[in-house]
């Protein structure tokens, strides 16, 4: 198939093209670096059913080609990003979304849209299942991220029913593992830096807030399962196994060997106190469940980011 991938370079969307490309896809992927640099291109050189095209997809309509799906991860996606690009995140959301659909429509084809579970908020149920609506602060300043997919899905969830677009939406869960820069701003990468650098690792909070954690080829997986399937969504995605930022610290450090202690620092506004999926749905439709523990994971990611330390 020829798939459209938004967001393409950066770190979800490197592993989505090149798994896309295993299987045999063509693949056009857009980016405009604002996350991400042009390091990650290097692994698709030479290779003739990948394109990409350096263009901001909130500015303006995508190509006059047509795909037989589209896979919608473009928007900065930790905390320092958004923030640092909030206009330009809520733009992703709104007028990004309008041209991707736009784009869906003239090619006739599927389209599933990379949510979030921040559009939970910070939730008042445990484990969040796809019909909890959150608990979302919709000024505060993690507004610009959380506001930006829960339009995104009602602009998604509304084409469908008024004009039919094959639309799907995914909910994803923390993701990490190799490719995660290390000034990326979220905690798996942030750790492993300072654990590998000897520096303190830095908690925000008391460190008992919990998230949940699925390796990065778990979650590639579901969505191009969701891609291949029928289902409208919102199905979330993610590993259903609690770790508190306090664990996860205190295991960073015991598998870097570091001598880093731990730094504790005042909880951002907002910042979710949970975070758990309910991922039936994802195992009763799409057959997906994350295979990949966080002891293995990490290792993963901490040799990845061991080399990439060594190399700079």
């Amino acid at each position: 198939m020829n798939i459209l991938v938004t967001g393409g370079n950066g770190f979800l969307g490197s592993h989505v093209c090149q798994a896309l490309l295993d299987r045999g896809d063509a693949v056009l992927s857009l980016d405009n670096f604002s996350t991400s640099n042009k390091s990650n291109l290097l692994q698709f050189q030479g290779q003739e059913r990948f394109t990409f095209v350096e263009a901001d997809v909130s500015t303006s309509p995508i190509s006059k080609d047509k795909f037989d799906g589209i896979l919608h991860l473009a928007c900065p996606a930790s905390p320092d990003e958004y923030l640092r690009l909030s206009l330009e995140t809520l733009a992703i959301g709104s007028h990004g979304s309008e041209f991707v659909l736009d784009q869906a429509e003239r090619s006739n084809c599927r389209v599933v849209l990379a949510s979030t579970s921040e559009i939970y908020g910070d939730p008042l149920v445990q484990p969040q299942t796809e019909s909890y609506w959150g608990n979302v602060n919709p000024i505060g300043p993690r507004s610009v991220y959380d506001e930006s997919k829960r339009f995104a899905e009602a602009m998604f969830a509304a084409r469908r029913r008024i004009r039919g677009t094959d639309t799907a939406i995914v909910r994803i869960f923390n993701t990490y593992g190799p490719g995660l820069r290390p000034n990326d701003g979220r905690v798996v990468s942030n750790f492993v830096a300072q654990a590998l650098a000897g520096d303190p690792l830095t908690i925000y909070g008391d460190g008992s807030q919990t998230r949940s954690f699925c390796f990065v080829t778990d979650l590639v997986d579901g969505l191009l399962r969701m891609l291949d399937s029928t289902h409208s969504g919102p199905i979330n995605l993610g590993n259903p196994i609690e770790t508190t930022i306090k664990d996860l610290a205190a295991m960073v450090i015991k598998m870097t060997h570091s001598s880093s202690g731990v730094v504790y620092k005042p909880k951002p506004v907002d910042d979710p106190s949970v975070r758990k999926p309910d991922i039936r749905a994802a195992s009763e439709f799409l057959n997906w469940v994350p295979t990949v523990s966080l002891e293995i994971g990490l290792a993963e990611t901490i040799s990845w980011q061991s080399e990439l330390a060594f190399a700079n």
